[in-house]
């Protein structure tokens, strides 16, 4: 064993923040090591990948106790450090949430396996036949924090990709990280695959976030899930391909051919359900021929929402604040809406274009002209006509589970399943052809 994967075996048993001695080795030792397994994983049958799954699956719910134990003290240690309440809900596990990590693990392993499946045929004149076929990426490198459930999700999918993962998980969510992937670890077991394919980053200095986004070679994509300043420096630092997203500053439009009744419940879900998510709502538009502005207002403020509104907002209650500038380009997440009037349309699609981060934006209306309208001319990765923005998930997209949500427009955009975890190659068959 070399001195990097001893480092790695040790720090896997000891919750520390001190300095890697030497992080670049570390991640170079643990990029080779995940290249090889990935060539195995590459040729691996799907039911042998689903049964590494299931039976991950299965060690979780039957090590429920020590994992929710590892889960109470990161949050013992986050209110200790002033976590924000959206960041310790993200952080939470309670047995259900586990049980939801678990029936993910399983969800995943019944999708189809994307690995081999033609994309495109083609004949050309001469005879030649051409293909494009799915293959895997290779290594895959996700930098995340605060969501313990990242590290199955992250870790699942890849798998069922045919791709080996390095995780990096949050110093917040690292006793909780540890002890879900020592379950995906016994399903790898479990399975006959090495244990490789999935590897947890071992220590939580930022010396080793630095290190893998410069593994150039041996990590092929690098995917960011965490706030702003993460993904900005593995955009600004990275020698490796990224897919990310930036904030998730969602807006939900209440078109004046709105149904009240529709909008109200829409937009307390949209905001409310669960303000930590990056598909909640931030911005709420409101057109001015509305009737019912009022009751919309009101109904978040009941559901303990503060609203920062324009002065022809604040007019509608006397418990909503004044909106700064500020305000209609900031992620919240948190309890928090910013609210403004607009006349039709074409000033919402207008206030999206200047302040969305291109995320997941939705229109409220009974008009089904601008219901496609605004679909067609609103350039977000999800779009959405009389539904709640926190369907912006890939579980709610029948895709099992997610990666990340991807706002670029380059590989894969939108909820990143199995399919995005995927490249493909031209396979050309011929019978002795040659190129005059």
């Amino acid at each position: 064993m070399t001195d990097a994967a001893t480092l790695a075996s040790s720090a896997v048993t000891s919750a520390t923040d001190a300095p890697v001695p030497d992080a670049e080795a570390l991640i170079q030792d643990m990029g080779r090591r995940a290249r090889a397994a990935a060539a195995v994983l590459a040729r691996t049958p799907t039911a042998v990948k689903a049964g590494a799954l299931r039976a991950a699956a299965a060690a979780l719910r039957a090590d429920e106790a020590g994992i929710l134990a590892a889960n109470a003290a990161d949050m013992a240690r986050g209110r200790e450090n002033g976590l924000s309440p959206a960041l310790l809900d993200r952080l939470r596990l309670d047995p259900a949430r586990l049980e939801g990590v678990a029936a993910g693990l399983e969800a995943v392993a019944a999708l189809a396996d994307p690995i081999g499946q033609v994309v495109d045929r083609a004949a050309r004149p001469n005879g030649l036949e051409l293909s494009r076929v799915r293959v895997p990426l290779g290594v895959v490198g996700i930098i995340y924090e605060s969501r313990p459930n990242v590290t199955a999700d992250a870790g699942a999918l890849c798998l069922m990709a045919g791709n080996a993962a390095i995780l990096r998980g949050g110093s917040e969510a690292i006793q909780s990280s540890r002890a879900i992937h020592a379950a995906l670890i016994e399903g790898l077991r479990a399975a006959g695959l090495p244990e490789d394919a999935l590897q947890l980053v071992p220590v939580t200095d930022r010396a080793a976030v630095g290190a893998m986004l410069k593994a150039a070679g041996l990590i092929d994509i690098i995917v960011p899930r965490g706030g702003k300043s993460l993904v900005a420096r593995v955009q600004a630092e990275a020698r490796v391909p990224v897919l990310a997203h930036l904030d998730g500053i969602n807006h939900t439009y209440i078109d004046a051919a709105a149904d009240p009744a529709k909008a109200v419940a829409l937009a307390v879900n949209a905001k409310m359900r669960r303000t930590g998510v990056c598909g909640a709502t931030e911005t709420l538009l409101i057109d001015r021929a509305f009737p019912e502005a009022a009751a919309v207002v009101k109904a978040l403020l009941d559901a303990g929402c503060e609203l920062r509104g324009t002065p022809e907002i604040q007019a509608l209650d006397p418990r909503i604040l004044p909106a700064g500038d500020e305000d209609w380009d900031t992620e919240y997440l948190d309890a928090i809406c910013a609210v403004r009037a607009v006349s039709g349309a074409d000033e919402a699609i207008g206030h999206i274009a200047a302040h969305a981060s291109h995320h997941t934006d939705a229109i409220v209306t009974e008009d089904a002209a601008t219901a496609e309208r605004f679909l067609a001319e609103v350039d977000s990765a999800i779009v959405m006509w009389n539904a709640s923005t926190q369907f912006a998930d890939g579980g709610e997209f029948g895709l099992g589970a997610e990666i990340g949500i991807s706002t670029g427009r380059l590989h894969a955009r939108g909820p990143v399943a199995l399919e995005g975890l995927t490249t493909y190659k031209w396979v050309v068959r011929g019978t002795g052809q040659l190129r005059p």
